[in-house]
């Protein structure tokens, strides 16, 4: 009797090899897309929430800068007292 095809065996080598080349390769497409939609959730995230707006004409802000700029030695204790006074309309 003459056979015909590759057997069981080859059967079965041929099933194990094809079933392992989809598994390999839907991982990677599973991963590829979970990285991309991870970075895209992160772009509109950043997007949804922007920074608040700093107000530059707020008192509070221009005392605090002044503060900052008395600690550090660049103004003194009477140019402080008088930038301060004139932020405030004092």
């Amino acid at each position: 009797m003459m056979r015909r095809g590759p057997g069981l065996v080859g059967m079965a080598a041929r099933t194990a090899v094809v079933a392992g080349t989809a598994t390999a390769v839907s991982g990677r497409v599973a991963r590829r897309q979970q990285q991309k939609y991870a970075g895209q959730a992160a772009e509109q995230q950043a997007a949804a929430a922007p920074p608040p707006a700093v107000d530059e004409d707020d008192p509070m802000l221009q005392v605090q800068k002044l503060a900052e700029l008395h600690a550090a030695g660049t103004l003194t204790d009477e140019e402080f007292a008088a930038a301060k006074a004139k932020v405030l309309g004092i």
